[in-house]
């Protein structure tokens, strides 16, 4: 017999931390190793319990669950990240995958299809929900927006990225959270035909959407 999957959950709501340890601790092929009530503790105790599989909420006081899994990616922490939450949009769902999330689950799963989704997190197979997979092929079916015209946001958020702002202080320069910004920027790179940062503030000069500084 097989090792059981070690799982940490992150959540803010006490209620709810409890009542998923207490599903999965009723079968023996899971057991909890902790329990985090934010995005720094999760990554504080992923690192000190080397979970196979972290339940993440996203939206948490202090360090969101996007947050969190960027910060787990970049500390190199193994686990996978299954994310669990109520929100099933667009400005929820892709920053969270694009952070480095193996999966995404809303609240509402039934107990049969969380479990499958833990089991298939731990095997390193992508698990989502049906709404949030269909909302994902629609995006990729849907045309090309590269020809569009960058929004007004989308020239602020450049902008800042062009004078080297880093996500955090731009959404805190424009009054919108980090997980909105790299939204913004997903849709830059899709607009410009780009697929990073620099590439991104490259052809904004490219195309006259930024203006040299002058000296």
């Amino acid at each position: 017999m097989s090792d059981p999957i070690k799982l940490l959950v992150a959540d803010d709501h006490p209620v709810v931390r409890d009542g998923l340890s207490s599903m999965f601790a009723r079968d023996p092929e899971f057991t909890v190793v902790g329990e985090a009530a934010d995005g720094a503790e999760a990554v504080r105790l992923a690192e000190a319990l080397g979970p196979d599989v972290i339940l993440m909420d996203l939206r948490m006081a202090g360090m969101d669950g996007v947050t969190a899994i960027g910060e787990l990616a970049r500390r190199g922490v193994p686990a996978r990240v299954l994310v669990l939450t109520t929100y099933d949009t667009d400005s929820h769902v892709l920053p969270a995958i694009e952070a480095g999330a193996t999966g995404y689950l809303l609240k509402d799963a039934p107990r049969d299809e969380l479990l499958r989704a833990v089991r298939a997190a731990a095997r390193g197979e992508v698990a989502l929900s049906p709404s949030v997979a269909a909302r994902l092929m629609s995006r990729l079916r849907a045309p090309a927006p590269s020809t569009g015209p960058l929004s007004r946001r989308e020239l602020e958020v450049l902008r800042l990225v062009a004078a080297g702002h880093t996500n955090r202080e731009a959404a805190a320069r424009l009054f919108i959270t980090e997980a909105t910004v790299k939204t913004h920027l997903l849709n830059i790179y899709a607009k410009l035909d780009v697929n990073d940062r620099a590439a991104a503030v490259a052809e904004g000069y490219n195309r006259g959407l930024l203006a040299p500084e002058r000296p």
